[in-house]
C-alpha cells in the first residue's frame, strides 16, 4: 500500500489506500486553466461535454500586471474550476527564469527576476491552497530552456543558483507554504533535478524544512535508487517522452514501483526512506482529496471570465505610442478615436487565431474565446448605430481584415510545411487592402505552435516568424497610421519599429482576449502593465550570448550559465548596453511625476502625481546596489514595488521599508547569506532605466 501511493495508476491520478478509505490524488495541468479530460491511460481526449473552462491570461501577463492583489485573484479563481472539476493538485504555477528570450515555455513563467517572480506567485498559492487545491510549483530547478530538455545538465555557480534561480521557489515555500513541487527534466551536477539529493533533500526539505510532496515531471524520472534516496514522493508518467509517446510498461514497473519494493525486501533501501515518502504523500492528500473545507468550486462562471479579462487588462503593455500621421494636435495615436477614421484594416492571424490551443500541456478547451478581430467589430457597430438614422452613404467606419501571413495548424510535435505561395498571396491581399485603409491594426507576434512558445522546443529566432517584419514595414510604408500589437511570451526584434505609431504587447489573454485588447486600444482601460522581462535591440546583446555556445546551444548535453548572477537587466547595466525596452518600462495614456525620495530609518518614501488627463495605475519601483562592495554586485536590483491608482491631479506617498534580507548576497567567499555595511543607493522610478530619483541608505551594526 506504501508503494502504491508513491507512483502513478493513470497518467493524471495516483493511487489512494481503499481499505483505509483514503482518497486517490486527482492531478492535472495548469496553470492558466483545466486541461481537458484525458482517457485513463491515453494521452487521447476522453471527448467529455462538460469539461470545457476558462482560459486565463498565461503567466508572463500575469507578472506584467505587477498587481499581488490580482495574483491573488487569478489564484482564486482558476482553483475554483480544479475545484469544481473534482482536481486535487494544479500542475502550476511556474517560476523558471527567463534567462533567454528563445525559451519555448517562457510564457508559463514570470519573467526574469526572481523577486517579482516570488512576489507575484505567493499571493497565487495562497489563494489556490485556501480553497483545498495544491500548486505544484514548476519546475524545480534550472529547467530554463526546452531545447534537450531531457538530458541537459545545466552548471551554474552556487551563487547563481541561490541568489537567482532558487529564490522564487524559497519565498513560495517559507512565505505561501506551497504544497507540492515538480522537479525539472534537466540536470545539475549529472543527476536528474526530479531526485537530485543536493537540491530536494539538501535544501528544499533540509534547509528549508519544507513538509511538502515533490512530484516528478512526467517522464523525469529516470534511476530507482535515485529515485528512492534523492528526494523523490510521486513518480508520475514514467516510460513517456512526458506528452506523447505511450508506454508498453504497467504502473507496477515504474521506478519507485515494483523495483523499489525489491529494493526494500532485499534489505538495500530501509523501510523509512518509503515511511517518509507516503507520510508526505498522506499529508498531501489530507490537504486536498480528504479536506473537509476544500472548495466546491465553479466552472465557467461570469466572475470568472470578469478576472480573466481584469488580469488580461492590466497584464497588457504599452510600448510605442507616437502622433499619428496628419494630426495637428500632439496626441498619441492611442487611445483611438474611432470617429476619426472612415476605414479600419484589421491584418494578421492572431487576431482571429486561437491563443488558446497548441503550447504543449498548457493547452486548454474553453467553453467561449473572443477574438481581437470580433471585439474590434463589435466596438465599431455599437460606434456606427450611434450615427443619425438612416446612415448615409459612406458615413460610419468600415473594418476590413486580411490575414496577412499563415503559420499552420495548432501543433506541439511537428511543423506543418505552410506554402510559401501562400504566405506570398495572403501577403499580397493585406497590401492591396492596406491602400485604401486610414488605419491599420496589425494583429501577430508569436503562437503556441512548436518552436514558437510551445513545450519541447526552443525558438530558432529573435525574429518574429512568417514573415512578418517584412509585412508590417510595407503595410507601415503604404499607411503610417499603423497600430502593431503582437501577442507572444517572449522579447523579440522589432526592425520596422520607427515606421509605426504603437506597439502594444499582449503575452497571451485568455479567453477574454478580445475584449481586453479592446478596452485598452479604444481607452476604456488606461494601460498599466510593464515588463517582466528586458527587449533588447538585438539577440547579441543579452548577456549569456557573449559567452558563445557554451551559455546555450541547441545540441549539447552541457550547458554553463556563464553570465552568473547578470541576468536579464543585471546584464544590461554591468555592459551598459541599451535595451529595447528596459525591464519594468510600459507607457500610459497619462503622465506621472516623482518627487524626491525621502529616507527615514529604515524607510523611504516618495510622492507620485497624475500630471495627465486620466486615472491611471502606476508601478512604483525600488531598485537597491550597494556602494563599494567587498564582492561583485550588480549595479542595482529589484527589491519592492507598488501598483498606485491615481486620478488627474492626484498625489500619493508611497513608502517602502527596507530590512536586511533585501540587502544580502550569497557569498562566493563564505558560501552563505551576507549582508554588508555601509552605503547603500536607492533607485525609485518608473522601470529598471529610471536613475532619476535616488536617495542613500546607510547600514550600521
Amino acid at each position: 500500500e506504501k508503494i502504491q501511493v508513491i507512483h502513478a495508476q493513470s497518467k493524471f491520478t495516483s493511487a489512494g489506500v481503499p481499505r483505509l478509505g483514503i482518497r486517490q490524488l486527482n492531478m492535472d495541468d495548469g496553470p492558466h486553466g483545466v486541461r481537458e479530460e484525458l482517457e485513463w491511460n491515453t494521452w487521447n481526449p476522453a471527448r467529455w461535454t462538460n469539461d470545457s473552462i476558462v482560459a486565463f491570461p498565461s503567466l508572463t501577463c500575469l507578472a506584467s500586471t505587477w498587481n499581488r492583489d490580482l495574483s491573488r485573484l487569478y489564484g482564486h479563481s482558476v482553483s475554483e474550476e480544479f475545484a469544481f472539476r473534482g482536481k486535487d493538485v494544479m500542475l502550476g504555477p511556474g517560476v523558471n527564469i527567463a534567462r533567454t528570450p528563445m525559451n519555448g515555455r517562457a510564457f508559463e513563467y514570470m519573467g526574469e527576476d526572481p523577486y517579482l517572480a516570488g512576489a507575484m506567485v505567493v499571493p497565487y498559492i495562497q489563494a489556490a491552497q485556501k480553497n483545498g487545491v495544491a500548486c505544484c510549483l514548476k519546475h524545480f530547478v534550472l529547467n530554463d530552456q526546452e531545447t534537450n530538455r531531457f538530458g541537459v545538465n545545466v552548471n551554474v555557480s552556487e551563487r547563481a543558483l541561490r541568489e537567482i534561480y532558487l529564490a522564487p521557489f524559497r519565498r513560495a515555500v517559507e512565505e505561501a507554504h506551497v504544497w507540492s513541487i515538480m522537479g525539472s527534466y534537466n540536470m545539475y551536477k549529472g543527476v536528474h533535478c526530479c531526485h537530485n539529493d543536493e537540491l530536494i533533500n539538501g535544501i528544499l526539505k533540509g534547509e528549508w524544512q519544507w513538509d511538502g510532496s515533490v512530484i516528478s515531471d512526467w517522464g523525469g524520472t529516470t534511476d530507482t535508487w535515485q529515485a528512492a534516496t534523492g528526494g523523490l514522493d510521486i513518480e508520475m508518467g514514467s516510460f513517456t517522452d512526458g506528452k506523447v509517446k505511450e508506454s508498453e510498461f504497467t504502473y507496477d514497473d515504474y521506478y519507485m514501483a515494483r523495483p523499489l519494493e525489491q529494493l526494500i525486501n532485499e534489505g538495500k533501501i530501509p523501510m523509512s526512506v518509503l515511511d517518509e515518502k507516503a507520510g508526505r504523500v498522506l499529508r498531501l492528500i489530507f490537504r486536498t482529496a480528504m479536506n473537509p473545507k476544500k472548495a466546491i468550486g465553479n466552472q465557467c462562471s461570469e466572475a470568472h471570465y470578469d478576472a480573466c479579462r481584469a488580469i488580461a487588462e492590466e497584464g497588457i503593455v504599452l510600448l510605442r505610442n507616437e502622433k499619428a500621421k496628419n494630426e495637428k494636435s500632439a496626441t498619441p495615436i492611442l487611445p483611438l478615436d474611432l470617429t476619426k477614421y472612415k476605414h479600419i484594416l484589421v491584418v494578421g492571424e492572431n487576431a482571429t487565431r486561437s491563443l488558446t490551443q497548441g503550447g504543449g500541456s498548457s493547452e486548454l478547451k474553453t467553453l467561449r474565446d473572443i477574438s481581437p478581430l470580433e471585439a474590434l467589430q463589435d466596438l465599431i457597430n455599437q460606434q456606427n448605430t450611434l450615427l443619425p438614422s438612416p446612415i448615409g452613404e459612406g458615413s460610419g467606419v468600415r473594418l476590413s481584415f486580411a490575414q496577412g501571413y499563415t503559420s499552420g495548424r495548432a501543433l506541439y510535435d511537428q511543423v506543418d510545411t505552410v506554402d510559401p505561395a501562400e504566405n506570398e498571396r495572403l501577403k499580397a491581399e493585406a497590401i492591396e487592402k492596406a491602400t485604401k485603409a486610414d488605419l491599420i491594426i496589425y494583429i501577430g507576434g508569436l503562437n503556441k505552435n512548436t518552436k514558437q512558445d510551445c513545450e519541447n522546443g526552443d525558438r530558432e529566432s529573435y525574429d518574429l516568424s512568417f514573415g512578418q517584419n517584412e509585412l508590417i514595414s510595407q503595410l507601415a510604408q503604404i499607411q503610417p497610421n499603423i497600430v502593431v500589437v503582437t501577442f507572444g511570451g517572449n522579447a523579440y526584434a522589432t526592425p520596422w519599429l520607427q515606421q509605426v505609431k504603437a506597439l502594444v504587447h499582449c503575452w497571451y489573454l485568455g479567453s477574454e482576449s478580445g475584449t481586453a485588447l479592446a478596452n485598452v486600444l479604444t481607452g476604456k482601460v488606461c494601460p498599466s502593465g510593464k515588463l517582466p522581462v528586458t527587449f533588447a535591440k538585438r539577440y547579441e546583446d543579452y548577456p549569456y550570448v557573449r559567452y558563445g555556445e557554451e551559455a546555450y546551444q541547441s545540441n549539447s548535453s552541457e550547458v554553463t550559465y556563464k553570465e552568473d548572477i547578470y541576468v536579464g537587466y543585471r546584464g544590461f547595466n554591468r555592459d551598459k548596453t541599451q535595451p529595447l525596452f528596459p525591464f519594468g518600462y510600459g507607457l500610459s495614456y497619462t503622465t506621472f511625476k516623482y518627487g524626491k525620495p525621502a529616507v527615514s530609518g529604515n524607510t523611504v518614501s516618495i510622492d507620485i502625481t497624475n500630471t495627465g488627463a486620466v486615472a491611471g495605475k502606476e508601478i512604483v519601483q525600488l531598485y537597491i546596489g550597494k556602494e563599494k562592495p567587498q564582492e561583485d554586485r550588480p549595479v542595482k536590483e529589484l527589491k519592492d514595488f507598488r501598483k498606485i491608482l491615481l486620478q488627474p491631479g492626484e498625489t500619493k506617498t508611497v513608502t517602502f521599508t527596507i530590512d536586511r534580507n533585501s540587502l544580502a548576497y550569497f557569498s562566493n567567499v563564505s558560501h552563505q547569506w551576507k549582508t554588508e555595511t555601509g552605503r547603500y543607493r536607492l533607485y525609485v522610478g518608473s522601470s529598471s532605466a529610471d536613475n532619476a530619483h535616488q536617495a542613500v541608505y546607510t547600514l550600521s551594526e
